[in-house]
């Protein structure tokens, strides 16, 4: 698996894309939703975010800077997490804001009231 997604080693890809990136995608998603903007303007911003962690890998750990390979992984483990940390705010708003219309339904979700 060294090969296919991380580069320089397990502990690098952990601290930097998993911990740091993870966090700063999370809080992203967060932003997000909190002003109430589109759910398609986290590609964008998970986009920048992919570029600094990949800056970091460069930086930091003698990774390369622009490889295509690694800079899908990254940015597709943290779509993720940014879209995690989006629908959990959300669904926060939407049952807070809205608490005679809708009821949480799970971490991730909300659904009307009977």
């Amino acid at each position: 698996l060294m090969g296919i997604f991380y580069e320089v080693s397990l502990s690098v890809f952990v601290f930097v894309t998993l911990i740091l990136g993870g966090l700063g995608a999370y809080l992203t998603g967060r932003a997000i939703a909190i002003t109430w903007r589109p759910l398609w303007t986290l590609v964008w911003f998970t986009f920048l975010l992919t570029f600094f962690i990949r800056f970091i890998h460069f930086a930091l750990f003698d990774g390369t800077l622009l490889t295509v390979q690694y800079f899908i992984v990254d940015f597709v483990v943290l779509l993720a997490i940014t879209y995690i940390g989006f629908r959990i705010t959300r669904t926060n708003q939407m049952v807070t804001q809205y608490s005679w219309i809708y009821k949480k339904a799970g971490p991730f979700s909300w659904r009307e009231k009977a």
